[in-house]
């Protein structure tokens, strides 16, 4: 009798510790499944308007002279009209010849409106100063070492023409799948292709179910897009905090209670990752950011109260 009495209490350990993953991820994966499926096959058809509104693209520029001339093609093989693009280069405090790569782009794409100003050290001073040269009625942010996919702008501009209640959004970020192909190097190509399954995952799945609940954590700074009018109502971005992208998407829908939403199918393409030593740097980075923003905005909110409805907790 003892023994069978231990038998069942170690199975009833054992078992409960298998439970904890199948309750904690697995069930709650399955009815995410569910969801973005439903989502996708019922979508909302988007119209568009009758006439595209004008659209500000800012792109901070730190040495980018090697990058900058393709992110700026991307803009020009844009599906969005280029007479209603304004295109604002934020020069950065750069030491390369960034200016270069401007003009040659301004040269071989005569359509586009580009502006080059420079400003103070820092994205976040960089991308303020910026925000307030713009005249578009949205305001869109891509970092200069991508490429935008050519109907990105397009599909953000529908969904904010077609729902007025959304007043900021984040593109999905994937690093160039032929690029991730061509990695050189067995640990460097498995550590590239789990970071190109990681973004699908984290940007066209995980932040549509977070958006679905209004629960965006953080727009990317690679890419993003706001109402102007919105973005004006913000203390602009936070040149105190290394996660101002976090920090603005507190403020958009913390401070001023407005919608924050995924675009899943404006996507912008970045090169894989260089190694291990870019993915610490990287992520403890991104792991100070929002601790630092967090810290702001849960001190008045994260009590035992609210474990059960504030998302942060």
């Amino acid at each position: 009798m003892y023994w069978i009495n231990l038998a069942l209490n170690k199975m009833g350990f054992w078992i409960t510790w298998a439970l904890i993953p199948i309750i904690v991820e697995i069930i709650p994966a399955i009815i995410s499944t569910i969801k973005l499926m439903y989502i996708h096959k019922y979508q909302k058809k988007l119209v568009a308007p009758g006439k595209w509104p004008y659209v500000s693209i800012i792109v901070p520029v730190y040495n980018s002279e090697d990058t900058l001339f393709d992110c700026i093609r991307s803009i020009n093989n844009q599906t969005y009209p280029k007479d209603a693009m304004q295109i604002v280069l934020a020069n950065n405090q750069s030491t390369d010849d960034s200016f270069g790569a401007y003009a040659k782009a301004q040269n071989t794409f005569p359509e586009l409106i580009l502006r080059y100003v420079n400003t103070d050290n820092g994205k976040a001073k960089a991308l303020n100063t910026a925000i307030y040269e713009s005249i578009g009625t949205y305001v869109i942010n891509i970092d200069s070492d991508g490429i935008l996919e050519p109907h990105a702008v397009e599909n953000m501009v529908l969904r904010f023409e077609n729902d007025p209640s959304i007043s900021a959004m984040t593109g999905s970020i994937m690093p160039k799948e032929e690029l991730v192909q061509g990695v050189k190097g067995f640990w460097h190509r498995i550590l590239a292709k789990n970071e190109y399954y990681e973004y699908a995952q984290a940007f066209m799945s995980g932040r549509t179910i977070e958006s679905s609940r209004d629960q965006l954590f953080t727009m990317s700074g690679a890419f993003s897009a706001f109402r102007r009018e919105v973005l004006m109502e913000t203390f602009l971005y936070d040149i105190d905090t290394i996660g101002e992208d976090t920090d603005m998407t507190f403020q958009i829908r913390t401070r001023l209670g407005k919608k924050v939403i995924v675009c899943a199918d404006a996507i912008f393409y970045v090169e894989p990752i260089s190694g291990f030593k870019e993915l610490y740097t990287q992520r403890q980075r991104w792991q100070r950011g929002e601790m630092e923003v967090t810290h702001n905005y849960m001190s008045q909110s994260a009590g035992l109260n609210k474990f059960f409805n504030n998302f942060l907790v």
